[in-house]
């Protein structure tokens, strides 16, 4: 749990924050602060919290669901039904809406309650000086102007300014997105000395006066980044095209369809009641429905695969994602330090293995070495040994993994040595540390001193290339310098946090300050921060599917373009972004694909840029820093178990796995919901666009009035009711995700759905006014036939529209047509329906002739998927 540094805008302090300059030196005030004067100020200042986010009331929650335009659209055609007395399709109307209500509030609940049992308080408690003493205080109580007393584990509870240090280093990934971690020092001025809410003490000690808590904060003010309201998900854009398009449509054409039916002399009140009806015909009632299951049933799926959904519109989106935006560390990499490469004036080595196990293989052109088998490599690896004040925590019954203790580096250093075969207690106990030159950003290295067998010393130094690499500290040949230095820029420049390691004996026992020069070097070592192993998939599987994936780190450009060479996302020799020395909004609209040193802000700016260039993008990260661009992106996706509260908070999927991999499924299952939308808007909406049509083209056939009103309303209750819902529980296509994605333009009739509507629905109504005609020329009940018609063909395109056909896949469309089967011929058969509807019970000849021509609505739906082969090019870099 880490946040970030960013200096205040502005010139006077925020309100809860005070300049350092205007804080007495620690010296004047070595009791700190007293309680009086501490409560004054919390009195003041409020407490060392964030504004917590009320949770919206219930009523709230109801209104946001209402507003989805499909269901104004259905509020409307409720209020006409009931404004004509017709209230059992307003009944029927008024259920689907409050089923879709319901289960769109019981997600939101739930994913909050989720996202609430994986959320930690950051540092429940702190230690000041007060009073002349140290003590331990809430968190909450911290003040501007109260002395901290950091230590080796401690999470940084303020934002604070360093005032005395002892090899003080802080992890401020989620700050900085840097995996490795800082110096701090009280001898240096601006980042160098301050300190952030969040940020971890890795190893050392100091004091550090609080500048800033609460909203004040740095973490306080990338929260305030995150206060505007969410914005419609490209479904929700694209039904609310839909919405008003089917609302448009419907009343001009109910217009025409009253209108020709006074000319014609029919009544007025049941020609206004069949206009209406036919606005509820055409609206497909069920879709608000038919998208809250295939979205809950999609929330479903991914709760499964280990991701919680906060808002149920988000499963969809990723499947019209475009781009995905990602942090580095932690995300695409491991998040832990792994020594990868060392370097003696002997030769190369490559060090396997993974995470902080001391287990693993050292390789020298391309054989396994150990400790008695390479002098050279084993001098290294003993001299970081004895120079590191780290440990490693082997396994217990709380964790499964060998845990750092102290400097993630130092603890990498161990790992590597213990591959080689060398024991550190052994190796303490045969040459015991006699003293230390801490590490210190000045220096850039740290030394220690140990008593060799026989009274002799020995001095090991380590630290940043530069540091070391020069003649004041070495008294090897310049060549052999030289020919180090370069190997350590070749080394950074791909990527590695690179240290230098050298030593010398001494006959007596000597400071090791004094003894910093005259050593001989031993060789360099290369750290990083590996990739995941499923990272690289991850990143093939994006782009197999058409998803773009860009890098925004807060790391040095060599070692992001390190990561992003190795995992694909960009070739060697493209550009990296560095955000210090470039604008990145406006490269990232030209294509760029990885940007390092970015700030919060300039993280907004590059998704910004994106969403203006047109793309949908998903952003992922963990920390404070990433918040904002979580919840600026179409789609923010937060890490559960390392994620810090406010990356979690601003997301709209967590995964509680911290696996990228399962962003790839959950892509797929959005594009899963969104062809099933297709498929039942297909379906309602040719059957819809049918009804239309017969009462429009009836009355030229010589059908009269061809449906009574309550004959389509029984129509569209048993076709769009279960038949409807069970389409959106279709599995998904097998190659979804070897597709592009749909271009974040097109709409959801776009890609020739509207064409298929109109070829399925000309086929329904040819069969039903065909029907209609021949049972009035035979003098059949050619009413009750038209409805059979009607109402089976529609059936008949339900069957063809599966995905799988065939196959025992999605069992419940099956038994939902069966069962809207038996309840149209319940319509025509049972004498209290037939009263209601107005049907006569039909002669079993009639019964199978209509069936079997039904039957073309399958024939129609099936060799309309033949027609219809529209492939999308692939989307632009």
């Amino acid at each position: 749990m880490r946040p970030p540094i960013i200096d205040p805008e502005g010139g006077a302090p925020p309100s809860g924050s005070t300049g350092v300059d205007t804080l007495p030196p620690p010296a004047g005030t070595p009791g700190g602060l007293s309680s009086p004067e501490a409560a004054d100020r919390l009195v003041r200042d409020g407490g060392n919290v964030l504004p917590a986010r009320r949770p919206p009331p219930l009523w709230r929650r109801v209104v946001s669901q209402l507003r989805d335009p499909l269901v104004l659209v259905l509020l409307a055609a409720a209020g006409f039904t009931l404004a004509t007395a017709d209230f059992t399709d307003a009944s029927v109307i008024l259920f689907v809406i409050v089923v879709n209500t319901t289960v769109g509030v019981i997600q939101e609940v739930k994913a909050e309650r989720a996202i609430s049992a994986l959320s930690a308080l950051t540092a429940p408690a702190a230690r000041v000086v007060r009073d002349g003493g140290q003590r331990e205080v809430p968190a909450a109580d911290l003040v501007v102007g109260d002395l901290l007393v950091l230590a080796e584990g401690d999470i940084v509870p303020a934002d604070a300014h360093v005032v005395e240090a002892s090899a003080l280093l802080i992890d401020e990934a989620a700050l900085t997105g840097e995996s490795a971690p800082v110096d701090k020092s009280a001898a240096l001025d601006g980042p160098a000395a301050d300190v952030s809410a969040g940020t971890v003490v890795v190893r050392g000690r100091g004091h550090a006066v609080v500048t800033a808590t609460g909203a004040a904060s740095a973490m306080g003010r990338i929260a305030a980044m995150m206060t505007t309201a969410p914005a419609m998900t490209p479904l929700q854009r694209r039904l609310a095209g839909v919405g008003r398009l089917l609302a448009a449509g419907a009343l001009v054409l109910c217009a025409v369809v009253l209108a020709l039916g006074v000319f014609r002399g029919q009544p007025l009140q049941l020609m206004i009641v069949t206009a209406i009806t036919l606005v509820v015909a055409a609206v497909p009632e069920s879709l608000p429905a038919v998208v809250t299951l295939s979205l809950a049933l999609g929330a479903r799926r991914m709760t499964a695969r280990h991701a919680v959904i906060r808002r149920l519109p988000a499963v969809e989106t990723l499947g019209s994602v475009t781009v995905l935006a990602t942090d580095k560390t932690g995300t695409l990499t491991e998040g832990q330090m792994v020594l990868r490469q060392l370097w003696t004036p002997a030769g190369d080595a490559v060090v396997d293995g993974s995470g902080y196990a001391p287990h693993g293989d050292i390789r020298r052109d391309g054989t396994v070495v150990a400790d008695g088998d390479v002098p050279d490599l084993s001098r290294l690896l003993q001299a970081v040994v004895l120079c590191n004040d780290g440990a490693l925590h082997p396994p217990d019954d709380d964790n499964q993994d060998w845990l750092p203790v102290g400097d993630p580096t130092e603890a990498a250093l161990l790992a590597a040595a213990g591959k080689l075969g060398i024991d550190r207690e052994t190796l303490l106990a045969r040459s015991p540390r006699i003293g230390e030159e801490p590490f210190d950003s000045v220096r850039k290295r740290m030394s220690t001193t140990h008593q060799l067998p026989g009274g002799a010393t020995r001095i090991v130094c380590k630290g940043a290339p530069e540091a070391i690499l020069q003649p004041a500290v070495l008294a090897d040949p310049a060549e052999l310098i030289d020919l180090a230095a370069a190997r350590a820029d070749a080394l950074a420049g791909d990527g590695y946090r690179v240290l230098a390691v050298a030593q010398a004996d001494h006959a007596a026992s000597t400071a090791a300050s004094a003894a910093e020069r005259g050593l001989s070097l031993l060789g360099l070592v290369a750290i990083l921060d590996p990739p995941r192993d499923s990272a690289a998939a991850t990143i093939a599987a994006c782009q197999r599917a058409g998803i773009t994936p860009v890098l925004i780190t807060g790391d040095h450009p060599a070692t992001a373009g390190a990561i992003a060479v190795e995992l694909g996302i960009i070739d060697t020799g493209d550009d990296v972004v560095d955000c210090r020395t470039a604008e990145p909004g406006a490269r990232a609209g030209h294509g760029a694909r990885v940007f390092a040193r970015a700030t919060p802000q300039q993280k907004v700016a590059i998704i910004d840029a994106l969403r203006a260039a047109g793309q949908v993008v998903a952003m992922t990260g963990d920390g404070v820093n990433d918040g904002p661009a979580l919840h600026r992106a179409d789609i923010g996706v937060a890490m559960g178990k390392r994620g810090t509260e406010v990356a979690r908070q601003a997301a709209d999927l967590v995964l509680a796995d911290d696996e990228l991999a399962t962003v790839v499924a959950a892509a797929e299952e959005g594009r899963r919901v969104y062809a099933n939308i297709r498929r039942f808007l297909l379906y309602a909406l040719s059957g819809g666009a049918a009804e239309i049509a017969v009462m429009l083209a009836g009355p030229f056939a010589g059908l009269a009035l061809p449906l009574l009103p309550a004959q389509i309303l029984w129509i569209n209750l048993i076709t769009h009711g279960l038949p409807g819902l069970a389409l959106g529980s279709e599995p998904v296509d097998p190659d979804v995700m070897d597709k592009p994605p749909r271009p974040p333009s097109e709409t959801i009739l776009g890609a020739g759905l509207w064409q298929r509507i109109v070829r399925v629905g000309t086929v329904i109504a040819a069969v039903t006014i065909g029907v209609g005609f021949w049972a009035h020329a035979t003098d059949r009940p050619w009413q009750t036939l038209t409805f059979l018609a009607l109402g089976v063909t529609q059936l008949a395109v339900a069957l063809g529209s599966r995905a799988r056909p065939g196959t025992r896949a999605n069992p419940m469309l099956l038994a939902a047509v069966g069962a809207a089967l038996a309840l149209q011929l319940a319509g025509i058969y049972l004498p209290p329906l037939q009263s209601l509807l107005g049907t006569q019970p039909l002669a079993i000849t009639d019964l199978l002739i209509v069936t079997a021509v039904a039957s073309l609505g399958y024939a129609a739906i099936r060799l309309d998927r033949h027609v219809h082969t529209t492939e999308r090019p692939p989307p632009a870099a």
